[in-house]
């Protein structure tokens, strides 16, 4: 079979090497992917948001299955136009991707069908919105309702900050049209999770929970980013916690977009708070998360294709998705200035023995030598019994990956530690 991937991070980079693994797929094209998918994908230059190219490049070269991953074509329609000329994929459509595409939609979901959220209130007026800002509790966030690069919320302190925010977003248009409507919503306390799930739009299979590292500096310092590393398990995750998820968020979630006609397949992305008053949604992913991806795939012991088929064809409650014991760590390596600016075109060197457990993000290929063109330039992944050993093998991998402005967290993993030793 031939497969296409959307997209060309270190996402689709893991997605990618777990695909290979099946034997009937003769051929992955990546479009676009990058320098280091090249090792194993044919990498297409079409950008992920083309979508008329990409279906005119699926029908040309007989694709018989495609994974879109990035948010944008799925919220542009890709998985539709795809299905269209009668190419199968794994994502879902653009009706229901919208509940990343939209976070207004995603809280008055959340709000009708009674799923725990932050208490909120949406906003395409500016004039209201500041005069809500007025006595909003604070700290307060405000949220851009459309995508937005993952920049797109924003924790206010003061009430000028909230203010500015607001005002950056709706009038200055910061955003674009993505922040022509905001949500403000009350500030949740807790420890993150991130939680992936395989759904048909029926039945609903979580992976492996993570938790992510947003700051680019250690001690959860700096800007944000679009992650600087991941471990997974996440330990405050429990059974427990687990249990009252699926009861009260994911199948919830599920029912209530079928309820509102906008079934949703593929992969669900839940970014939960655990709360005193319990767990709740901070947001919505209508795809694979990233860098979550990258420690949750290299745990999936059964086969990712069968799984993917079984969710395009509703048969998900017919396969098995089993992930084995153990513990991954992800410590991204990113550009010195990333997430500002930063500069390019340094040589990236991976040793060979090292590269089935390194994932390209931000490099390409120049007279055969790989160089670096993103601000997250790879994903250093290791697999271990433990946690602390997993993340003791991931630095000891990211310190022999080199070019020459890298920087990374040193501290990956440190805030899962502490919450083992505190059982």
């Amino acid at each position: 079979m031939k497969v296409m991937v959307i997209g060309g991070g270190g996402r689709e980079h893991a997605v990618i090497r777990k695909l290979k693994e099946n034997p009937a797929i003769t051929e992955i094209y990546a479009l676009p992917g990058n320098g280091g998918i090249a090792a194993d994908a044919v990498c297409v230059p079409i950008g992920a948001k083309d979508i008329a190219s990409i279906t005119s490049f699926a029908e040309a070269n007989g694709i018989d299955y495609a994974v879109v991953t990035p948010d944008d074509p799925l919220v542009l329609g890709c998985v539709d136009a795809l299905e269209q000329i009668g190419v199968p994929c794994f994502g879902p459509r653009a009706e229901a991707a919208i509940i990343e595409g939209s976070k207004v939609f995603a809280k008055e979901l959340m709000q009708k069908y009674g799923i725990p959220t932050a208490r909120c209130a949406c906003f395409d007026d500016l004039a209201e919105a500041l005069q809500y800002l007025e006595t909003a509790p604070l700290p307060t966030v405000i949220k851009a309702d459309g995508l937005a690069l993952g920049k797109g919320v924003v924790i206010a302190d003061t009430r000028e900050e909230a203010i500015a925010a607001a005002t950056d977003m709706m009038r200055n248009g910061r955003f674009g049209k993505s922040g022509e409507r905001v949500v403000i919503e009350e500030f949740l306390e807790g420890p993150e999770v991130s939680v992936l799930a395989f759904t048909d739009g029926k039945t609903i299979k979580p992976m492996v929970s993570s938790m992510d590292h947003k700051r680019a500096g250690d001690g959860d310092t700096g800007l944000n980013t679009g992650g600087m590393g991941t471990v997974a398990p996440n330990p405050y995750y429990t059974e427990a916690i687990a249990k009252r998820c699926m009861e009260e968020i994911f199948l919830p979630t599920v029912a209530a977009m079928n309820a509102e006609g906008r079934p949703f397949k593929g992969c669900l992305y839940f970014g939960l708070m655990l709360t005193r008053d319990g767990p709740k949604v901070i947001e919505y992913n209508c795809r694979f998360g990233d860098p979550e991806t990258q420690v949750v795939l290299p745990l999936l012991e059964s086969d990712l294709f069968t799984i993917m088929r079984a969710v395009t064809d509703g048969r998900l409650d017919e396969v098995e998705v089993r992930f084995r014991d153990g513990a991954a760590c992800c410590v991204i390596l990113a550009s010195a200035g990333y997430p500002g600016a930063y500069d390019k075109g340094f040589p990236l060197e991976i040793p060979a023995e090292l590269r089935s457990q390194v994932y390209v993000a931000g490099a390409a290929l120049r007279n055969g030598q790989l160089v670096t063109s993103g601000g997250r330039v790879v994903g250093c992944t290791a697999v271990a019994d433990t946690l602390p050993r997993a993340i003791d093998a991931a630095y000891a991998l990211a310190d022999r990956v080199h070019f020459a402005n890298a920087f990374c967290r040193r501290d990956i993993g440190q805030r899962a530690l502490r919450a083992l030793s505190e059982d």
